[in-house]
């Protein structure tokens, strides 16, 4: 697919002069940078919807078709499906609603408490995240537009500003044979 074509000009580099001619030059980098993330978030996700559209997924039910399939067995507590994908229970609620109408994961009970769910992964939903997973490394992780020691150093300073924001810390990062 080609590449869309660039605007003439950056939106924002000017919304960062704006912010500094208005008297918000303290803020402006901060304000490129959270609105920076944010674009990038849309065209990434743009992306990997092109991907995962030929398998009739969305990012949410991959990832919760990915972590079961990373479990040794392909199940998992709903309430550890919750916790692991960092979302509303809500949103992990209908994701699995959607998942199981489509006969991709089923719900079981837990062996030891009543009240808990177990997410299995059925084997129809193993082998659609596997072909997904493997679109998804080949048109979108293996190149995201920088270079491995780039992509390295992006990484590090968003876990940085995810740990400043209170979020999990995480084990430094596997370096693969791109980053090496």
């Amino acid at each position: 697919m080609a590449k869309p074509r660039p605007l003439p000009g950056d939106p924002i580099a000017e919304a960062s002069r704006q912010w500094s001619a208005h008297g918000w030059a303290d803020a402006a980098p901060g304000m490129a940078a959270v609105t920076s993330v944010f674009r990038v978030q849309q065209l990434m996700l743009a992306r990997i919807d092109r991907a995962l559209k030929p398998f009739g997924l969305t990012f949410a039910r991959f990832e919760l078709l990915r972590l079961l399939a990373f479990t040794r067995a392909g199940r998992m507590p709903l309430a550890s499906a919750i916790t692991r994908l960092q979302v509303h229970p809500t949103s992990v609620t209908n994701t699995v609603d959607r998942l199981v109408r489509a006969e991709l994961v089923a719900r079981e009970p837990h062996p030891n408490d009543g009240r808990a769910a177990m997410l299995v992964l059925t084997p129809a939903g193993r082998a659609l995240v596997e072909r997904a997973t493997h679109a998804l490394n080949t048109d979108v992780f293996a190149d995201i537009g920088l270079s491995g020691g780039d992509t390295a150093e992006l990484t590090e300073l968003l876990t940085r500003a995810r740990e400043s924001a209170g979020d999990a810390v995480a084990p430094p990062m596997h370096s693969g044979a791109a980053g090496a």
